[in-house]
């Protein structure tokens, strides 16, 4: 605006009536606001980073003593000077009109990252597990989120194909923090926090999308969703935005005036990125407790009746037992009413296994039709057994009378049995898929059900306490949609609290044998009452009985892999089984693999003379796609070739590399540490086809080394 006014001086005066006529408009046009959101960016974010080590020149914050629990000196400091000997570090405040300077213990200080700073990231591995043979990884990352999105700029820049986030919803206090404090709900700039947090981190996921076909989905409730749309809007212009009301709770939460019964999703299309469509269009009409679609699209309806009081004692005659074969996976016929103590009811009749109508809660329920109509669907094909063999109670679908209807008249076609008895019909192509709508009504859906509460209580019990879980099949449906028809898909969450994107990801290659893979990131943040009580017990940040209550390691890590092992934290298969698209007991687990880090960060001098490397390898194996074996350490020959990348460390090497690298089928990149331009444009030129040339480390220091600015 300063050299805007400079100008019009200068016209006014060789003009003065057109200085005054640029100066009457340029007043009108100054105390306009722009179109869209206007709100606070100059507060720059920053972040305690309790276990990185205290160098000099680090910014850090004065912790509290051990008997306190006070929050201890919230002023910035800069570190002069330290002195090992003492483990005492020389202190001068930052920004004091005076100067202001003091000697503190090193235990004492907590790193603090403003945003705004140059980060070098690197990875810790932190553990695993395995039981996907050769399938990409998925990755779970410990970290603050910004500077991890700024690692995932030189790994994945451009090759993301959706992005699922689940941001804190600027609801209550206590929800999220902003430069490292609560955000309490009487603060006058709590919209602009927010809005400048979420700018920041889409600003660089946007770097990561595919701007070519790719999707993002963010979720929220009505604090927000006006300004997160209008968001969204100004930082993805191009994209096509759509917003989604997906009910969370049918039972409503008391507010006081309407009761809400739902959040939304924006779900923005990128490029050619279009939704994926499949049987259930998340509205119509399901018969309760939800219906299954087949792969043929016909609807089969669980047999035993769910929701409200449906037990014994409402309808007598439809509480019988169903025989079944000696594996469970056929019905033989349905069998008398039970008459009597329902506590002695046969196991066995004829010789053969029975299933009773057992509700959740162990008592008897009753099944949907009687047992003359059950006979009658068993010898035409229309009611089946779904559970794997040898289930402790076999699910029995059957199908509705709509479905039957249609068969009747000859608008469906039977052409067959499956292996359990049941119809396969020749289903319209059509009629198979459908458009999802914009309103999504499924009691998979809910945030308390099988999904979501619950399923965090089965798959670790206590350690399952966490505030409003997100339902497994609502984010399965969402990635559904975005990544149905991409099996290799790559899909990130840097909001991933409790897992469930990992989680999802992995339920979906089940579904149809997909190598998509997952990369997560949360940070080790310990909620507020724990604080409070690991305060008083003498526990700071950095301290690992502090750190090992964080959500990263206490929820995130442990789910995703009981999800994959079948087994609590206790080593327990876990009880229940998947429902919904695809049910079979969560004790099998997931044929998928997994690896943990926590990000760490570097300086440019340890990476530029590879002591760093150690922390640098895994964003080498990240880049090169996560897939076979990573070379965590300088090769003692000087060069290495894994399964999707290859490194050359010493170029008189050069010819041995080459030859490896021919070989190598799966081959995508190949790093060679050079400072030389010259001689590596010669070796990318002898690489085979295809394999992209990285020269490290100018290309990972030249990613990070510039300056944030205003995004920071």
């Amino acid at each position: 605006m300063s050299r805007f006014t400079d100008l019009i001086a200068k016209v006014k005066a060789k003009d003065p009536q057109l200085g005054a006529d640029l100066e009457r408009e340029f007043r009108v046009l100054s105390s306009r606001l722009s179109f869209g959101l206007n709100f606070e960016r100059h507060r720059p974010e920053a972040v305690e980073l309790p276990q990185r080590p205290v160098r000099r020149g680090d910014k850090v914050h004065v912790l509290p003593p051990r008997d306190s629990t006070a929050r201890g000196d919230r002023r910035l400091w800069l570190v002069k000077a330290i002195d090992r000997a003492k483990k005492t570090a020389e202190l001068v405040l930052m920004g004091a009109a005076e100067a202001e300077t003091q000697t503190v213990a090193l235990d004492d200080l907590i790193v603090v990252a403003e945003f705004r700073d140059t980060i070098y990231p690197g990875l810790v591995f932190t553990g695993g597990v395995s039981r996907g043979g050769d399938k990409p990884w998925h990755t779970i990352i410990n970290g603050e989120n910004y500077h991890v999105l700024k690692a995932l700029t030189w790994t994945h820049r451009g090759k993301v194909d959706a992005i699922y986030i689940d941001p804190p919803y600027n609801t209550r206090d206590k929800d999220w923090k902003y430069n490292n404090d609560y955000v309490n709900a009487d603060d006058l700039y709590r919209h602009s926090k927010w809005l400048a947090m979420m700018e920041r981190r889409l600003l660089l996921a946007k770097e990561l999308l595919n701007p070519a076909d790719s999707v993002l989905i963010v979720t929220i409730d009505e604090k927000e969703y006006l300004r997160l749309g209008l968001l969204l809007e100004q930082t993805f212009p191009e994209a096509t935005i759509q917003m989604v009301s997906i009910v969370i709770n049918p039972s409503g939460t008391s507010r006081e005036y309407l009761s809400r019964v739902d959040e939304y999703a924006f779900i923005c299309f990128l490029g050619a990125a279009r939704p994926y469509d499949f049987a259930d269009d998340l509205l119509g009409v399901v018969e309760a407790d939800g219906a299954k679609v087949g792969s043929a699209g016909v609807r089969w309806e669980w047999l035993l009746r769910g929701g409200g009081s449906w037990y014994r004692e409402t309808r007598p005659n439809l509480c019988y037992p169903v025989l079944v074969n000696a594996d469970r996976t056929r019905m033989i016929r349905a069998g008398s009413p039970l008459e009597g103590d329902e506590r002695k009811r046969p196991n066995k009749i004829d010789g053969h296994p029975v299933v009773w109508p057992v509700r959740t809660d162990g008592r008897l329920g009753i099944w949907r039709v009687d047992g003359r109509k059950l006979n009658e669907l068993i010898e035409k094909g229309y009611a089946h057994i779904s559970s794997k063999p040898g289930a402790t109670q076999p699910t029995i679908r059957y199908l509705l009378s709509g479905t039957v209807e249609q068969i009747d008249a000859g608008e469906l076609k039977v052409v067959g049995k499956g292996d359990r008895g049941e119809i396969q019909v020749d289903f319209p192509e059509t009629a198979r898929k459908q458009r999802v709508k914009t309103v999504w009504n499924r009691a998979r859906h809910i945030a308390g059900g099988a999904g979501g509460a619950h399923l965090l209580n089965l798959l670790f019990g206590d350690r399952g306490r966490f505030t409003y879980p997100k339902s497994l099949y609502a984010v399965e449906d969402t990635l559904r949609i975005a990544t149905g028809h991409k099996p290799t898909a790559t899909v990130v969450d840097f909001f991933s609290g409790s897992g469930t994107t990992a989680h999802a990801v992995m339920r979906l290659n089940k579904q149809d044998g997909g190598r998509r893979q997952c990369i997560c990131v949360t940070n080790n943040e310990v909620s507020a009452d724990e604080q409070q009580a690991l305060r008083e017990k003498g526990l700071r940040p950095g301290d690992a009985e502090w750190e090992q209550w964080g959500i990263c390691d206490y929820i995130t890590k442990p789910r995703v892999q009981a999800a994959i092992t079948g087994k609590t934290p206790d080593g327990e298969p876990i009880k229940g089984d998947y429902k919904f698209t695809d049910e079979f007991p969560m004790a099998d687990g997931l044929e998928e693999n997994a690896e943990f880090f926590t990000l760490t960060y570097e300086t440019p001098v340890a990476v530029s003379y590879q002591t760093a490397f150690a922390r640098i390898a895994p964003l080498l194996w990240l880049r090169a796609g996560s897939v076979g074996r990573r070379i965590d350490k300088l090769p003692a020959a000087g060069w290495d070739v894994a399964d999707t990348y290859g490194l050359l460390v010493e170029l008189d090497k050069a010819t041995s590399f080459l030859k490896a690298a021919r070989k190598a089928k799966a081959l995508r990149i190949t790093y060679i540490v050079t400072d030389d331009e010259r001689r590596f444009q010669a070796l990318a030129r002898h690489l085979p086809e295809g394999v992209e040339a990285i020269r490290l480390y100018e290309s990972y220091l030249t990613n990070f080394a510039f300056a944030n600015g205003d995004n920071a």
